[in-house]
This record gives structure tokens, sequence and C-alpha cells, in this order.
């Protein structure tokens, strides 16, 4: 260490070096681009506190509310896992059968593989797209998850001793047709058992090897809960009386709803359904066991912001959370998503972005519009692919226009969100065979389809003709 004094030991730095250091790290943070924290939760319906469901502890996701822009009508643009993913990580509509967006036959680039080719380093830690493998070559390093079940290789909900189920009461309750373990899973163990805590910890350590990078990041958090198994360290189950739960109002199906929209069949691939399920007390249970672990999801986000706040670089960086999709909890005795009504295709959405934009949002938004929003908050100039629009200005503005109609899909039921309605058609043949309208004004829990109602054909005929003209598969 020549030309440094020492002094008991310890090199002394001279002032004016230390003065130049410190400038340059400040110099480099304000220079450098946006960083992008980007979780993701997966099966996460808006049930926070932050958006009026005060039964739920999420104290973290709630501050980041408080923080941030809270999109109160936000829309994924098919209600399942792989195919919401691909559609938001490469700004297409991709239709509810394609899982991998490596096959989609269109020319893009994916939001990771463009930060990339525009300086940041990307990351991906958990499940973002949902296969680990779909387009691995868009991140700075491998894919990270947290064992190897969890690579896509094999069926990742099996029972198995990778991080699923924690108790050997569990190995007692497995579906015999699909070898799965049981549905949900209270167990005495600590955050780091199961994947989720994992992923939170090694967030955290690349964070930490991020802190003096001279490159931007996007940084890519995948949780897996609360989607199936509803499996949670015991704590976040007791911050919950379940006698104090109360069950869905509607557990009927709407009237006239058609055939083709149908509960899914999710659920029953798991152990401890049989003889139980819509039950009151599988009603209690279900409800129980979806709480703990959106509080369990809740801390470990909780961890990694505070981190983030530890190592001075949340002035420098965009958070933005998100659900991939909706979740039925019970309403119409249905339990999961896989149909297009509001439970299903409504996703929470939050955005805090340097300059301390804050407050909720009612302007239509549809997932699909994250990539391109994004980018204009970079300052990027937006690939020519993206099918989405850019919601910048409402971050901005509460006050501004945003989108007239929101697409989404699944299983050929093609469907509109406008401001009052929610509208699907399924077609056979260039015929159409069933129709769905619900008024949110009048009916917003959606108890009632009025497709076939006369009062509702003016309606009806206009949002058809929007699908005919507009949408966009």
């Amino acid at each position: 260490m020549k030309n440094f004094q020492t002094f008991l030991g310890l090199v002394v730095v001279p002032a004016f070096l230390l003065a130049t250091s410190c400038k340059d790290s400040i110099k480099d943070r304000k220079t450098k681009k946006s960083n992008i924290l980007f979780i993701a939760v997966d099966d996460l319906r808006p049930e926070l506190g932050c958006y009026g469901q005060d039964h739920i502890h999420s104290p973290n996701i709630d501050e980041l509310a408080s923080e941030g822009v809270q999109f109160n009508r936000a829309y994924c643009q098919s209600p399942v896992c792989g195919p919401s993913r691909a559609s938001l990580l490469t700004g297409l509509y991709v239709k509810s059968g394609n899982w991998w967006a490596e096959r989609l036959e269109e020319e893009f680039v994916t939001l990771p593989g463009f930060l990339k080719e525009n300086g940041y380093t990307t990351l991906s830690l958990g499940k973002v797209f949902h296969n680990m493998r779909d387009c691995q070559d868009d991140w700075s390093s491998e894919p990270w998850r947290s064992e190897a079940i969890y690579h896509g290789e094999k069926d990742w909900a099996r029972y198995n001793t990778y991080g699923l189920w924690q108790n050997d009461a569990s190995e007692k309750h497995i579906n015999e047709q699909t070898h799965r373990g049981p549905y949900d899973e209270k167990a005495e163990v600590p955050d780091t058992a199961y994947q989720d805590g994992k992923l939170a910890q090694e967030a955290i350590s690349r964070l930490q090897k991020l802190e003096d990078s001279k490159k931007p990041f996007f940084l890519a958090c995948g949780f897996w809960r609360p989607h199936l198994p509803l499996n949670a360290p015991a704590k976040y189950w007791e911050l919950y009386d379940r006698e104090d739960i109360n069950m869905a109002r509607n557990r009927y199906r709407p009237k006239n709803l058609p055939d083709q929209c149908r509960n899914s069949g999710e659920i029953f691939q798991y152990g401890r359904v049989e003889g139980y399920y819509n039950t009151d007390a599988f009603h209690r249970e279900t409800r129980h066991a979806y709480y703990a672990c959106v509080s369990y999801v809740d801390a470990q986000i909780g961890k990694i912001l505070d981190e983030l706040e530890r190592l001075d670089m949340a002035e420098n960086t965009i958070i933005v959370l998100w659900g991939d999709h909706g979740w039925h909890l019970g309403e119409h005795d249905f339990w999961g998503k896989h149909n297009t009504l509001e439970n299903a295709v409504q996703s929470p959405l939050i955005i805090k972005a340097p300059g301390n934009q804050t407050g909720e949002r009612n302007q239509l938004v549809g997932l699909i519009d994250i990539y391109p929003t994004l980018i204009d908050m970079t300052g990027l100039e937006k690939p020519s692919h993206l099918e989405g629009k850019s919601f910048r200005n409402i971050i901005m503005d509460r006050g501004a226009t945003g989108r007239d109609t929101v697409f989404s899909e699944f299983g050929g039921g093609n469907c509109v969100i406008t401001d009052r309605y929610l509208y699907t058609e399924w077609s056979k043949n260039d015929s159409i065979v069933a129709r769905m309208l619900f008024d949110h004004k009048k009916d917003p829990n959606e108890n009632q389809n009025v497709a076939a109602n006369p009062q509702y054909q003016d309606a009806v005929n206009k949002h058809s003709r929007i699908l005919e003209k507009n949408f966009p598969y």
C-alpha cells in the first residue's frame, strides 16, 4: 500500500482520495440508467391490504404501494401461468395454449433480452418464465431456481424432498392418479425450508454482488406461492384465526353462465381434496392456506426491499410487483384460474419509480403493457414488435387517459374488458356458440350473465364488434 500512512496497523487513506472516491460513486449512480427490481408472484390476485382487503397481513407490499403507484384495474392476457408470463415478457399477445415464449412464430426480443442488449445485467431467480430454459440466453447468467425439481425437467408438483412438503404426514395424502401430495401444508419450519425463502435469500446475495456494479441491473424474482400447493411456515398460518375467516358470499354458479365457463380442475391434481372439496370446512381452510401463503411471500418481499434500502440502491431502482393472473377463492364454488371471470383475469400491479409518483390509478391496463412502460421509463427506444401500450403517462399523471379496452383469452373464450363490462364469446366454425356479459356497475361480483337480456343487446353487439375488429390473438 505504497504512499499510504498507517496508524495502529490500519491503513490511513488521504481525505482527498476518500472525497474523490465518494464523488465518483455518487456520479456513477446518478448517471447510470435506473435499475429494475421485477417481482412476480404466482397466482396472486389483489387479495392484499392495499387493495382494501383488511383481513390480509401484507405490510411490506402495502408499504410499497403507499410509496408508489397502485393499479386497481390491471388485467392479464391469459389466466394461466405460462402464456401470461410469455405475453408480458415478449410484449406480444399469446394464446392460452402456448407456454413457451421461444416457440412463438413472431419476431421479438424479450424484455430481459432487450435490456441485456442495452447494457443491463439481467438475472432470473425463481419462476419468471414458466419454464426455466425458456429464452435462457437472454439472461446474463444461467437462470436460478432453488432445487433441480423446479427446473421444469420433471413434474415439479410431485411429492418429493425438494422443498414442497415439509411434514412427514403429508406423504400419507398422495393423489393416486397424479402422485402429487396434499393441496396445503402448515409446517413448523423456518422461511428458508420452502423455496420462496430460499429465493429471498438468493436475491439478497445477488443485490450485494450488484452493489458496486457500474452497469444497471434487471433483477427478476419469481415467487411460487400462493400457487398450489398452498404450503407455508406455521407462523404465517397463525396470523389468522380460521373461525374469523369469511367464506365467499356467492357460493353458487352465476345465473345463465354458459357451460364453456367452468371451474379450474387444478386443485384436484393434489391430495386430501376428495370428499372434502367445497364443504364449509374446505372453504375456510383453503382461504386460510391462501392467506398464509400471501403473508409468507409478503415477508420475503420485505426482506429484499429492506436490503435494497440498506445498500442505498432504492433511489435509483424501479420496482415492479405483479401477479400473473387472478384466482378464485370459493366465489361461485370455483377455486383457481382457467376462465375469463374477473377473479381469474384481474391482477395486482404496483410500480415504484424514481421521482416518487404515488397514489392509486383506476385506468385500464394490461400486463402486456408493462414491457413498453419499463422501456419508456429507462429512456430507451422501444423495439418495434411490441403489441402493448406504455402507461408511463398514467404513472406521471393520475388524470391521464388510459386504454378503452383490455383483451384476455382462455381456451377459445375471447374476452374484452371495458370501463363497465366484461364480455366473452366462444365460437365454432366461425359462428358464436356462447356469450357472457357482466355489468360491473350493477353486478360487481358477476352473479348474473346478462348476455341474453334484451336490455343489454346494444352492449353485447358493441363488445362483439370490438372483438371482431380488434381482438389481437
